[in-house]
């Protein structure tokens, strides 16, 4: 009787959904395997030393995750994803131009993507980007047949800034290239445009403020959870009324957040300058900038793109940074004139 009228009794009844909330808490516990948050797979895709299924290329001393499409012989058009830490899926409508006469290659730069992780000292001290230039310049040589072979470029964001760095260097070995809002060609030029933008406020000082204490790992293990940790960051960039006008989330593999976090760090301490050569530079570049990036607009695309001595700037209508993914058409019709007057 007692007890009855106990379970009766507010208080009671408590303890009684009390018990059997423990109780069912139990029973999931010790019925589902727990695993470990650094579980490859788990948290981010597996990178191509993870996975074998995945296309791969060894250069340079580290596994990249490579794509090709077309004919081998004919012309090549590298694809250069934007980040640092980016890759290349977003840019995969480009593989069209395989249709039109090119040996499309696509590659996920040193440490991101779906390539193999790498330690932050690698990313670390005057020669790391210069490590990044090396690893285009074995690509390219890997799948270059012959030395009348014409080459051209295709960068995106820090993928511009990057064919920007290696024209630069071999001005001889570029027949073209089309740049899709790069930052700047020089540090101080891209902290201006950094500081206009999104990435400074968002990924500069919040995402270093997540990883600092774990960023001195360099295991795969830890670098996962940060990779884990950065796509949450990502997704900011695509918010409602976000700077560079991007409409909606554009798909990504995984962001190599060692990567980002160490080049930035990297080019705060010794910065660049990308523009040293390319007065040397002959051929005519096509340079696209977006309608709705806030942060570019019309007069920072002719202040960056005015160290090349010859360059055709074209606006891609209706569309943010991301113009890879949202207005592939455009960019595809304006790139194909442009390329097929050097082919």
């Amino acid at each position: 009787m007692t007890r009855s009228l106990f379970f009766g009794h507010p208080q009671g009844m408590l303890l009684h959904r009390t018990r059997l909330l423990f109780t069912l808490f139990l029973l999931g516990v010790f019925s589902c395997q727990l695993e470990d948050p650094s579980t490859p797979g788990l948290l981010v895709p597996k990178t191509v030393d993870q996975d074998p299924t995945l296309p791969s290329l060894a250069i340079n001393g580290t596994l990249l995750h490579v794509e090709t499409y077309g004919k081998p012989s004919d012309p090549l058009l590298v694809l250069i994803h934007g980040g640092p830490g980016g890759d290349y899926r977003s840019l995969l409508p480009a593989k069209a131009m395989s249709n039109e006469g090119f040996f499309v290659i696509f590659y996920d730069q040193r440490g991101t993507g779906l390539s193999q992780r790498v330690p932050r000292s690698q990313f670390e001290g005057a020669d790391a980007i210069q490590l990044m230039i090396e690893d285009l310049d074995q690509l390219i040589q890997h799948f270059k047949k012959s030395p009348s072979q014409k080459v051209f470029l295709m960068g995106h964001s820090w993928g511009a800034m990057l064919a920007t760095a290696y024209i630069n260097q071999n001005p001889e070995e570029i027949k073209g290239a089309v740049l899709a809002e790069p930052g700047g060609l020089t540090w101080p030029q891209t902290e201006d445009y950094l500081s206009r933008s999104n990435k400074i406020k968002f990924f500069s000082e919040a995402l270093n403020d997540a990883v600092y204490p774990e960023q001195i790992f360099s295991g795969r293990e830890e670098q996962e959870i940060l990779d884990y940790k950065a796509s949450f960051f990502a997704s900011f960039e695509n918010a409602p009324g976000n700077t560079i006008g991007n409409a909606g989330p554009y798909p990504f593999w995984r962001n190599g957040a060692v990567a980002f976090n160490a080049l930035i760090d990297n080019a705060e301490q010794v910065g660049f300058d990308f523009t040293t050569q390319l007065k040397a530079y002959k051929p005519k570049v096509l340079f696209l900038y977006s309608e709705l990036n806030r942060a570019y607009q019309l007069p920072w695309a002719q202040k960056v793109s005015g160290v090349y001595p010859y360059a055709q700037l074209e606006e891609i209508k209706a569309c943010g940074h991301e113009m890879f993914h949202f207005a592939w058409p455009e960019i595809m019709e304006k790139s194909l004139t442009y390329l097929k007057e050097l082919k």
